[in-house]
């Protein structure tokens, strides 16, 4: 998400509470003319204090035996929203 900085990733499978990254989702930028480029690598100190949204983005998901994240909106490279599709669960679940 970092590497990312501003985009999606969308189609992220759970399974028991964990990511599925085998294949990789599919990985969206978003690119704004006349700002900084979002493309920029940034270093990230191997010791560093997990920011609130990641922290919430991962219990979120160790609560999922099973769905797929349809979209992963990441801003600023830290989670902002998802669409997430709940398996085995009807319409209204």
């Amino acid at each position: 998400m970092t590497n990312l900085g501003f985009g999606r990733f969308e189609y992220l499978r759970i399974e028991r509470g964990e990511l599925v990254l085998d294949p990789w989702p599919t990985v969206v930028r978003g690119v704004k003319f006349g700002a900084q480029d979002p493309g920029t690598v940034k270093n990230v100190a191997a010791d560093f204090d997990l920011k609130p949204q990641v922290a919430e983005l991962f219990e979120y998901i160790r609560d999922v035996d099973a769905g797929e994240i349809r979209c992963l909106e990441v801003k600023s490279g830290l989670p902002f929203s998802m669409e997430i599709e709940m398996a085995g669960r009807g319409r209204n679940g």
